[in-house]
């Protein structure tokens, strides 16, 4: 819904700063996505990553799309007791790892919400301003739980 949202003129353009456009805040969002399932689960299949100045609105929401399901399971796992096979969250290769659980997922939801914050600010500061049913839709957990 976010991205369907987003102003074509604004998907690569430059902000005043040295700021990553919305195109590659999306895509890091992706990539990281991978690089966790990469590291954390490695007998997961984890999709392909995207080139941040390159990819398209659609090639984004079909990799997030796919890295969501890969995290789905990853999580899934995580959460599923002494039988799990995911035992550790490796968010990067040079950070220590966490045991897997709920500090893991506090920590993926919080990187995708730090992401979408920034992308609705880098819309608004480029004179896109997303409209207020989707910028509110994005926190409307009830909503999104029972979507799901």
């Amino acid at each position: 819904m976010l991205i369907e949202e987003i102003d074509p003129s604004a998907w690569t353009a430059r902000a005043p700063a040295n700021v990553r456009t919305i195109a590659a805040i999306f895509s890091h969002m992706h990539n990281v996505r991978c690089k966790w399932i990469r590291l954390t689960a490695p007998h997961l299949e984890s999709p392909a990553q995207l080139k941040r100045s390159q990819c398209t609105p659609e090639q984004v929401r079909m990799g997030l799309a796919g890295s969501a399901e890969g995290c789905v399971v990853m999580l899934g796992e995580a959460l599923g007791g002494a039988e799990s096979r995911v035992k550790t969250f490796r968010r990067d290769g040079w950070a220590q790892p966490w045991s897997a659980g709920p500090a893991m997922l506090c920590y993926m939801i919080a990187h995708e919400a730090h992401h979408r914050g920034q992308v609705c600010m880098l819309a608004h500061q480029l004179g896109s301003k997303l409209p207020n049913r989707v910028t509110s839709a994005m926190w409307s957990w009830e909503r999104l739980w029972k979507e799901s």
